[in-house]
C-alpha cells in the first residue's frame, strides 16, 4: 500500500485555487440576466460567462451578444448591431446596413412566432440618434425582443470604453447552456 504525502499536495492546491481566482476575475465575469430585453437567445435568470479579454485581441464583431456598463449601478446585456461608421435603418421588418440587406438569422424562429407586426418598427439611425453613421468609438445595441428592449434606440450609442465583455457561455439553466452566440 502506497502512503501518500499530504503535505506536498497542499501547497499544489492551495496554488491552483489562487491561480484559478485570479484568472477567473481577470479574464472572465460571471453575469444574471435580469429581464426580458434578450429574449428569445437570453430569459430572466440565466447564468452567463462573459469574455473580459476578447476585445483586448479582436475587434467588436456584428450580432456579436456583450456586457457593457449601461451606468455606475447597471451592466446590461444586448446584441451589437451597428460598428463603427456603419449606416443603420430598419425597414419593413429588414435590418439594413450601410444600404445592404443583413439577415438576422437568429431572430427568424421568435419573429414567425409573434403576433405583433412589424417585429422591428421602422426606424433609421438619424430619427433615432440624430446621427447619420455610428460615431468611430461607439456600438449601436439593440436587445432580440425587439418590442420590449430599452437599447441603443432610446439611449443612443454605447461607447467602446463601456464594454465589459462577449458572453461566451450560458451556462444556467443546463438544459439552455449554449457556447456560441454568433450569427
Amino acid at each position: 500500500m502506497k502512503k501518500y504525502n499530504y503535505r506536498r499536495l497542499i501547497p499544489i492546491v492551495v496554488l491552483a485555487v489562487v491561480l484559478a481566482v485570479i484568472l477567473r476575475s481577470t479574464l472572465f465575469a460571471s453575469y444574471v440576466v435580469d429581464g426580458e430585453s434578450m429574449e428569445p437567445t437570453l430569459y430572466d435568470g440565466n447564468l452567463l460567462m462573459v469574455n473580459k479579454i476578447v476585445y483586448d485581441l479582436k475587434n467588436v464583431d456584428r450580432f456579436d451578444v456583450i456586457v457593457f456598463h449601461a451606468n455606475e449601478e447597471d451592466d446590461y446585456v444586448k446584441r451589437v448591431i451597428g460598428l463603427p461608421g456603419d449606416e443603420i435603418e430598419y425597414k419593413n421588418d429588414q435590418l439594413y446596413v450601410n444600404g445592404e440587406h443583413v439577415k438576422e438569422d437568429f431572430l427568424d424562429a421568435y419573429v414567425q412566432a409573434s403576433d405583433s407586426r412589424p417585429f422591428t418598427t421602422n426606424f433609421s439611425l438619424e430619427q433615432t440618434t440624430g446621427e447619420e453613421k455610428v460615431p468611430e468609438g461607439h456600438l449601436f445595441v439593440m436587445g432580440d425582443n425587439r418590442q420590449d428592449s430599452l437599447d441603443s434606440r432610446s439611449f443612443g450609442f454605447i461607447s467602446i470604453d463601456q464594454l465589459v465583455g462577449k458572453v461566451d457561455v450560458k451556462y444556467w439553466p443546463l438544459s439552455q447552456t449554449k457556447l456560441s452566440f454568433g450569427k
